[in-house]
């Protein structure tokens, strides 16, 4: 086996059971795979965030991964990727620089894919320069213009 597997596959993953509830806010510094129900906030912003089929979030999640199987409403903050796999369901707004949904899965809300670094306020002036009047234009700026507005 390739090194880089290895350490893959001997990552940390804490499971949260199908019979488990939760409600408030879930820090974690590894791997999380969720089966039962949580309410509130979960961030993992250096980890991988695991909804399983069973999982039922209703909660604003932060990690660096985001995997739906389950169901989550809520928005959701990804650093790297959020995928929405079959039959799983997204109800909220999705701030990602990759966003993945596939064919059967449920997503309402908005997609935000702005890249790391890039500014939210760049785009903004460009909108407020639109709304104001353009510049007048001369009458007869060459001969050819001239011809044009007889």
């Amino acid at each position: 086996m390739p090194r880089g597997e290895a350490s893959y596959k001997e990552r940390d993953v804490v499971n949260i059971g199908k019979s488990v509830v939760i409600k408030g806010e879930l820090n974690g510094s590894e791997d999380l795979t969720i089966e039962g129900q949580v309410e509130g906030t979960i961030q993992l912003r250096d980890h991988v965030l695991t909804i399983g089929p069973n999982g039922k979030i209703k909660a604003q999640v932060f990690a660096k991964v985001v995997v739906v199987l389950g169901e989550v409403s809520g928005n959701v903050s990804a650093s790297e990727k959020v995928d929405i796999r079959d039959n799983g369901s997204v109800d909220g707004d999705i701030v990602a620089p990759r966003v993945a949904i596939a064919e059967g899965a449920h997503f309402r809300g908005s997609v935000d894919m702005q890249r790391k670094g890039a500014q939210p306020q760049a785009v903004k002036p460009a909108v407020a320069q639109q709304a104001q009047p353009a510049a007048p234009v001369a009458q007869t700026a060459t001969p050819a213009a001239a011809a044009a507005q007889r």
